[in-house]
């Protein structure tokens, strides 16, 4: 009787899951739509692509630290990260546009533009995860405290870190 328990259960995490990335998604495309249409089609530096790839990369690193330390990827949690990181967050960064861009750059005799704009976006794209990512292990630390019912602060953790 377990296991069939067991199998209701996972169907049924999982339709959830698959609803969380689908609302998730179009929420995500929707905000991406609307930015996209504030940078003209002819432009020399696609910057409002760079600017939500780079802020997507930033929210998914601070999403994800803060979700990997604050419980378990289960339940409600998995819902939460699956509809916003790979839902909303996924839905609203755009590799495929990213490559087209850069595609088009290095193809149309603009070869240092397109290479300057692949790999700054991928250089400052790891640094902004990486502040995410600190700032998601800050947020975590910071709920952490406040739950244990004392607010701690950066002395008090440095303090409590160096005995």
């Amino acid at each position: 009787m377990t296991r069939v328990h067991d199998h209701d259960a996972i169907r049924h995490m999982t339709v959830w899951s698959c609803l969380a990335v689908f609302v998730g998604g179009c929420l995500g495309s929707g905000v991406r739509i609307t930015l996209g249409t504030l940078q003209p089609s002819a432009v020399a530096w696609p910057w409002m692509t760079m600017l939500i790839n780079l802020t997507g990369a930033f929210i998914l690193g601070c999403l994800l630290e803060y979700f990997a330390q604050t419980g378990e990827d289960v339940g409600s949690h998995k819902l939460w990260r699956l509809g916003l990181g790979t839902g909303v967050i996924g839905g609203y960064t755009t590799y495929s546009t990213f490559i087209l861009e850069s595609d088009t750059r290095l193809t149309h005799h603009e070869f240092l533009l397109g290479m300057a704009y692949l790999v700054s976006s991928v250089l400052v794209g790891l640094v902004c995860a990486g502040l995410g990512v600190w700032a998601g292990s800050r947020l975590a630390t910071r709920r952490g405290a406040i739950a244990g019912g004392t607010e701690r602060t950066d002395t008090d953790a440095r303090r409590s870190d160096d005995r």
